[in-house]
């Protein structure tokens, strides 16, 4: 069992089996960049409150960003025996510099460490997730003027509709994705990070202590460390509250649900029974049994991911919803959730912007689509709209007609003028012709850019 940060007044050895249940190094040792940088203030205010000396302080600076290049670097090896990330920095120091490591972590507690750390790993995962959405709208831009000439079916209800341009139907999830932008920008901006609450009733640290020690951070450190950071307001909400948390799980919650709508309309499109897309190859497998086999396998996982990141939202609200102030152990598992959604988004957005280059219309079979006659009907009673009839008599009037084409077996277009006559004065085979016609659709709708 590794060396604690605590144990004085406990007699007996802490059940191994107990201790090995809740430790949480084996996935909080992804805090280890931003529990270094709380480290690295803290000393900075201990030199200030002359507990430590600034030779010490610089001893421990020179430590923690040994551990810190070995982070960055991907070669962090952690003690799999520590207790937490916070411990295993402590631990390392002290078999370094001994006694002056000792100093390290007067007048703060591992609940002040944890919530700056968290709240430093969403701001600057948000931030990264940011750029993986950019990469994106990339793509969709480039998809959208690949095909800026195509139409496409538009569908409510899974029901054919009306027709659409496919530009403006792909960038529609570009629109989703710019909102879910503005979120995670507004995030990163107003999420303010906050230390000196010690246990939960704040530090012995004076503030101007902790000023001078954040401004010295700050100069040295801001290409890592461009967020606010200020002395804690209320300490107790400030080690209690996990509202950041939430906040930052429910925007990526949003998001995911947009990419898998995506993954849901990409899917379903490029089936045989559609057949509008074609998918890249490179993000699809194939079956072990069946060789013709082509499956939508990226799409699928992003489609099941999805429950797993709501998931996770609801696990951080349902541990969160009945806590009594302040700190309490429950408040470990939110890391998890955390991590695992933060991790699926960036995979997916990763792979997103390069699969949406993949992506192909099967012009044939659009076209084959668009010659469905139902998709003008719309445009058809707004026509007789345009003749002076009030819409409800046009719909009732267009409605009657496609149901005689059914009963009869016969196209709209191929209706004669006498029998056409009978459901409306203002109908004739021309103008049906030039109405039935996916550019005189499209044209009409003026409020599309």
């Amino acid at each position: 069992m590794a060396e604690k940060l605590w144990g004085g007044r406990f007699k007996k050895q802490l059940d191994n089996e107990f201790y090995l249940f809740q430790k949480s190094i084996q996935y909080d040792y992804k805090l280890a960049m931003y529990d270094i940088y709380h480290s690295m203030i803290h000393i900075s205010a201990l030199v200030y409150t002359k507990v430590l000396k600034v030779e010490e302080a610089h001893k421990l600076e020179m430590g923690l960003l040994a551990i810190l290049k070995e982070v960055k670097a991907g070669k962090f090896k952690y003690d799999p025996l520590s207790e937490d990330i916070h411990t295993e920095i402590q631990n390392r120091l002290e078999k370094k510099y001994k006694s002056i490591a000792l100093k390290m972590h007067s007048f703060r507690s591992r609940n002040d460490q944890i919530v700056f750390d968290e709240k430093y790993y969403c701001i600057h995962q948000g931030l990264d997730i940011e750029r993986l959405l950019a990469n994106v709208f990339v793509s969709l831009f480039e998809l959208a003027e690949k095909y800026k000439d195509n139409f496409f079916v538009g569908y409510t209800h899974t029901r054919r509709a009306q027709v659409i341009k496919f530009s403006n139907y792909i960038l529609s999830f570009g629109r989703m994705l710019e909102r879910d932008l503005k979120h995670l920008e507004y995030y990163c901006k107003n999420t303010e990070i906050f230390l000196g609450s010690g246990a939960l009733a704040g530090s012995f640290i004076k503030k101007e202590d902790y000023d001078k020690a954040i401004k010295v951070f700050i100069k040295k450190y801001s290409q890592d460390f461009p967020f606010k950071i200020s002395l804690t307001r209320n300490s107790l909400d400030n080690v209690s509250s996990r509202d950041f948390i939430v906040e930052f799980l429910s925007i990526l919650a949003i998001l995911q649900t947009h990419l898998s709508r995506l993954a849901e309309d990409f899917i379903l499109y490029s089936t045989k029974e559609f057949n509008y897309l074609g998918l890249p190859e490179e993000f699809c497998t194939g079956s072990s049994h069946m060789p013709h086999k082509k499956n939508p396998d990226f799409l699928e996982l992003v489609r099941g991911y999805t429950g797993r990141i709501h998931a996770n939202l609801f696990a951080v609200l349902t541990i969160m919803k009945g806590l009594p102030l302040t700190y309490n152990r429950d408040m470990q598992l939110d890391k998890e959730p955390l991590f695992s959604t933060v991790e699926i988004v960036k995979s997916e957005l990763s792979i997103l912007a390069r699969f949406l280059r993949g992506i192909k219309i099967n012009t044939r079979q659009v076209d084959l689509a668009l010659e469905d006659e139902s998709l003008y009907a719309t445009e058809l009673a707004e026509h007789l709209v345009g003749k002076g009839l009030p819409f409800k008599t046009a719909h009732e009037v267009i409605g009657k007609l496609i149901r005689y084409s059914e009963e009869k077996n016969v196209k709209l277009t191929d209706i004669v003028d006498e029998i056409l006559k009978e459901f409306s004065p203002h109908l004739n085979k021309n103008e049906i012709k030039k109405i039935f016609s996916p550019a005189f659709a499209v044209q009409t709708k003026r409020s599309v850019q």
